[in-house]
């Protein structure tokens, strides 16, 4: 598995294009090539998968069964918008219009590499989403971290 990681401030120029960040572009699969898949968040952000990233998430949500009411909702509007995008050889996408009103972005965006996918968001909105307070982040890693024995923390 690629590490996408770091965070980087980007802007987008008047056509709507985004250049990735060298760092993240170098750290796609090369299975992948140019070819990422973006959608919509679940904060109000928009996320890039790497191709064979998507195809695991894609073979999870789509397996869920057709005939379970709440499962077809959730597929409708997890799937609803995804899009599979091209970069071109400076590894530049156009933001579709519709997912660039989502995630409020204008003129920049704060990309951020999180191992498997990359957030994109409006530098105000990610400024709203991160943890403050220090102790509580550190609370939040010691609930997720702290009682594993070290051969089952995959950090």
């Amino acid at each position: 598995m690629n590490f996408l990681s770091g965070e980087y401030e980007c802007k987008i120029d008047p056509k709507g294009r985004l250049v990735l960040p060298a760092k993240i572009k170098a750290n796609l699969p090369e299975a992948s090539g140019n070819h990422v898949v973006l959608m919509r968040g679940f904060e109000p952000c928009l996320v890039l998968y790497p191709k064979a990233e998507w195809k695991v998430i894609y073979d999870k949500v789509a397996g869920l069964n057709e005939f379970n009411e709440e499962y077809r909702h959730f597929q409708r509007n997890f799937f609803r918008g995804n899009t599979e995008i091209e970069l071109d050889g400076n590894g530049r996408f156009i933001v579709p219009k519709t997912m660039g009103r989502f995630a409020e972005l204008e003129k920049e965006a704060i990309v951020v590499g999180l191992g498997n996918r990359v957030e994109i968001w409006n530098p105000d909105k990610y400024e709203e989403f991160l943890i403050k307070d220090q102790q509580n982040f550190s609370q939040l890693a010691q609930k997720f971290l702290g009682d594993k024995p070290a051969e089952e923390q995959s950090i």
